[in-house]
């Protein structure tokens, strides 16, 4: 495909901070953009963010002389391209948003040449070992703690994990009104007139402590009844191609809940602070270790420990049989890392813009599955109305997708796994 133009524009994001979106222009001038979110919470390891000055000067002076009248055939090809433009480790001297921008942009017009959606250009040619894709599991954040909010509540996120029981608008049907019930609840429980709301959407209010939300949740979805076994989902209801996804336990059942603790946010000096205290890591692994006790429905925990304490996540999953221990912090989307901690984790969170291009995010997803990692794709809080991660999903076949609570510019995504899946 051969580049006509390029050129960026600064956009803001759900939070109304600035960020970027690329656009390239084809032979015959049609558009294609990319819109890159931001994530507050941020592991260290993460590609380095322009901010938009610098952006459009690295634009005018770097990409625009050397692509524009180029032509590429492949996403890896241009990506490539890009990255040696850089040159540097962290991509430091373009920005991994920009790049991201610009690499979302010519997967959307090498799709659009090739008369194909974006998900099947590359499943071409990322993931075309895949005969077939299931159903992904949706986590959902619907109570906001941590960096995302201002509460007491230490850990991040509180998530409904909706499996792949029915098909995918049934399931989104279903996240939605647990997220209006859930706010009924809380209003009618802690005598509110009104709730706040999180980064991405969740509710926001002060607990007893950070176990309490969990059972909130649990007793929730057992009043609403969406806790059935059911050795024999309805089939029928996903498509000629699609199957079911998750099991736990032999069984499939229709939510489970999940955490994203964020635990480099509030360790400091060996120690994490955890409601009120100071805390050793083996401590918080009790802890950890309680909640899945206490709760039969808590299946995944995402950053239990900050992002260099491998070991204490090692030993959480190791006893923790049939539980998701979820890297984020501590691999960043980076295939070397994510090969780095196989047999410390068992999932990992993909957000293309840790890395800062599509083929590094493809690599990625392929590392874990090489490593025998479910692969959850992953907005960020600071969202865009950019629906690429839901096409990046289908084309890898991910297992799981978490992209915030179903309301506000979160829709979008919920709306584009509708039009991708059924």
């Amino acid at each position: 495909m051969t580049i006509k133009d390029i050129k960026i524009e600064k956009i803001f994001d759900s939070r109304g901070n600035p960020t970027v979106e690329a656009s390239i222009f084809n032979e015959g001038g049609v558009e294609f953009k990319g819109a890159v979110p931001a994530g507050k919470s941020r592991g260290s390891g993460e590609a380095y963010v322009a901010d938009f000055s610098d952006a459009k000067n690295s634009v005018d002076e770097i990409i625009k002389p050397h692509c524009v009248g180029n032509s590429f055939s492949t996403i890896r090809e241009f990506d490539d391209y890009l990255i040696k433009l850089d040159g540097t480790a962290n991509k430091k001297k373009i920005g991994g948003n920009v790049i991201l921008a610009f690499s979302i942009a010519f997967t959307r017009a090498l799709a659009f040449e090739r008369q194909k959606l974006v998900w099947e250009v590359m499943r071409e040619e990322f993931f075309f070992d895949l005969e077939e894709s299931k159903l992904p599991m949706i986590f959902a954040n619907l109570i906001n703690g941590g960096a995302h909010a201002d509460s007491n509540l230490d850990i991040q996120e509180y998530m409904v994990i909706a499996n792949p029981v029915g098909s995918i608008e049934e399931i989104v049907e279903r996240v939605s009104g647990l997220y209006k019930n859930l706010g009924d609840y809380l209003k009618k429980e802690y005598k509110l007139k009104h709730l706040d709301f999180g980064d991405e959407a969740g509710y926001v209010l002060d607990f007893k402590n950070n176990f309490e939300p969990i059972q909130i949740l649990e007793n929730l979805i057992r009043a609403e009844k969406f806790d059935p076994v059911r050795n024999s989902p309805p089939r029928g209801s996903f498509g000629p191609r699609l199957r079911a996804g998750v099991v736990s336990n032999g069984v499939e059942k229709e939510f489970l809940i999940g955490l994203d603790v964020a635990a480099s946010n509030f360790y400091k000096g060996g120690f994490y602070a955890w409601e009120g205290k100071n805390i050793s890591a083996e401590q918080l692994e009790d802890v950890y270790s309680g909640y899945f006790e206490k709760s039969r429905m808590l299946y995944s925990i995402e950053d239990p420990f900050e992002e260099n304490d491998g070991e204490s996540f090692r030993k959480l999953k190791s006893e923790a049989n049939g539980k998701l221990i979820v890297g984020d912090d501590l691999t960043v989307t980076n295939p070397k890392k994510i090969a780095g901690y196989a047999g410390t984790i068992n999932a990992v969170i993909i957000k293309p813009n840790q890395i800062g291009s599509v083929s590094e995010a493809c690599d990625a997803i392929l590392k874990a599955r090489e490593n025998g990692m479910k692969v959850i794709i992953s907005h960020r809080s600071g969202e865009t109305e950019d629906n690429f991660i839901i096409h990046l999903a289908r084309a890898s076949d991910a297992d799981g997708v978490k992209i915030g609570a179903p309301a506000r510019e979160r829709m979008f995504k919920y709306n584009e796994l509708i039009e991708l899946y059924e």
